[in-house]
């Protein structure tokens, strides 16, 4: 076992501990403090005859659930796991670090512990297809490496299984990086744009959230910042370490850029955008900030291949099915207008769309005139449904018609709406700019259902 874990959970012997959230992100990590003897308490607003037989386990493994709508309350702790989505000034857990507690999660814990060096990206958008395509390009460059954070695999778990000599590839959220204290030796930032505004006071403390990515390295780290984006672009006055660039605008001092068709790394071509499988200009970014984040460990062939070989990430542009000469996209990741106008972007055609959900409050005044520009029929649903319609209204370059809105109740109606107006040749897309929450569990669970009802059709 790598020796910094099995110190690092020896030290937490003889205090209470806390895991907040038994979903199945923190499952093992409950798991793993069982087996050190460690004493668990297990939190989640789940009420107790709502959980699964996988939570009741742990109980009869050894941890004590604190379950339901008050299961913060009351609770006493020495070192406490926040789940990522939970805001670190939340009044229970000001009232636990008051107490003494050690506020902390599984995420820091293992920057804490991990014995290889760490590439980590976050982002507004494109964080999961850059850390994926990061992943395959080391792979591919006969690396090991594990994967995992915000993209859904819990890294501390695994730790003990990690040397040196591996490479750990971990996609970060805002809420994962708040309190984050320790930076990873290559840090990718993709883009920024107001995103989850529902959790977030305001657009300052999301975009502090996410500079801890880099604030933490030193001179031997690697800063990699898009060049296009001015938030971003912004950040290397800051930077401790060596930073890379990746436009496709222009043609940075130390980077990557797309002139032409052609994609160049530091005056070398790489690839042909025609070579690259995902489509739209995003994920000619995607793999541009890739190919800096690996090029210490990996080679210009290597991404090459994988551009030609990667078909995607699901739920990322995802071709479900193509009925009678329409094709229907699964586009679910898309939880913000950035987001969806990305998808848009990706098709050399007016789609149809559908489009609305959970409100985060983002603003969608800058998705209303792409609507006008790329989108043929617009279907709504969810709680944003009217903020999405009004910001289309508004466009300058709207008029009537152009393009027809349809406003339902549900997705299963608002697929059931696309197939009856699609006609041969036509792009179906499931980008809903905003969160599931309103109707689905997360953006999965909704992707899935579409896929479903796609396949029914």
């Amino acid at each position: 076992m790598n020796s910094m874990v099995e110190t690092y959970f020896r030290t937490l012997l003889g205090k209470q501990v806390a895991v907040l959230g038994i979903g199945v992100s923190n499952r093992p990590l409950i798991r793993l403090l069982l087996q050190f003897g460690i004493s668990v308490t297990a939190c989640d607003k789940t009420p107790r005859e709502s959980l699964d037989h996988d939570v009741l386990e742990l109980e009869q493994a050894g941890a004590v659930l604190h379950v339901g709508p008050d299961y913060l309350e009351g609770l006493e702790a020495d070192v406490v796991f926040r789940t990522p989505g939970m805001h670190p000034n939340l009044p229970a857990l000001q009232r636990l670090r008051e107490g003494g507690a050690v506020i902390t999660s599984e995420m820091e814990a293992f920057f804490s512990v991990c014995p290889c060096p760490i590439v980590a990206v976050t982002g507004s958008d494109g964080k999961t297809t850059t850390t994926t395509l990061i992943a395959e390009i080391l792979r591919h460059a006969g690396k090991t490496v594990w994967l995992g954070g915000n993209i859904g695999q819990p890294l501390l778990p695994l730790a003990h299984q990690m040397a040196p000599d591996h490479l750990a590839v971990v996609e970060l959220s805002s809420f994962q990086l708040m309190n984050m204290t320790q930076s990873p030796h290559i840090a990718v930032i993709t883009n920024l744009a107001p995103n989850h505004l529902d959790v977030h006071k305001d657009m300052a403390e999301y975009v502090q959230a996410k500079e801890n990515i880099y604030l933490h390295q030193n001179a031997e780290d690697q800063l990699v910042l898009n060049l296009d984006n001015d938030i971003t672009a912004s950040f290397a006055s800051k930077a401790k370490g060596h930073v890379s660039w990746f436009s496709r605008k222009t043609v940075p001092s130390c980077g990557a850029w797309l002139e032409g068709d052609t994609v160049y790394d530091q005056g070398k071509p790489v690839m042909k955008r025609s070579e690259i499988l995902l489509p739209g200009l995003h994920n000619v970014e995607n793999y541009m900030a890739a190919l800096c984040a690996t090029r210490e460990y990996a080679s210009l062939e290597d991404v090459a291949a994988v551009a030609r070989q990667f078909k995607g990430v699901e739920h990322r542009i995802e071709l479900v099915r193509t009925i009678n000469g329409v094709r229907y996209y699964n586009d679910s990741i898309a939880s913000s207008p950035s987001r969806t106008i990305a998808g848009l972007h990706s098709f050399d055609q007016k789609v149809i769309l559908i489009a609305g959900g959970y409100d985060k409050h983002i603003p969608f005044d800058v998705l209303g005139p792409e609507i006008t520009a790329h989108v043929k029929r617009l279907i709504l649903c969810g709680h944003t449904a009217e903020k999405i319609r009004s910001a289309v209204l508004q466009a300058p370059d709207y008029r009537e018609g152009a393009p027809e809105i349809q406003m339902v109740s549900s997705l299963e109606e608002a697929v059931k709406d696309a197939h009856a107006h699609a006609v041969e040749g036509d792009v179906v897309t499931l980008s809903p700019a905003c969160a599931a929450f309103d109707q689905f569990k997360n953006f999965m669970v909704r992707g899935a259902a579409y896929k479903d009802l796609v396949r029914a059709l």
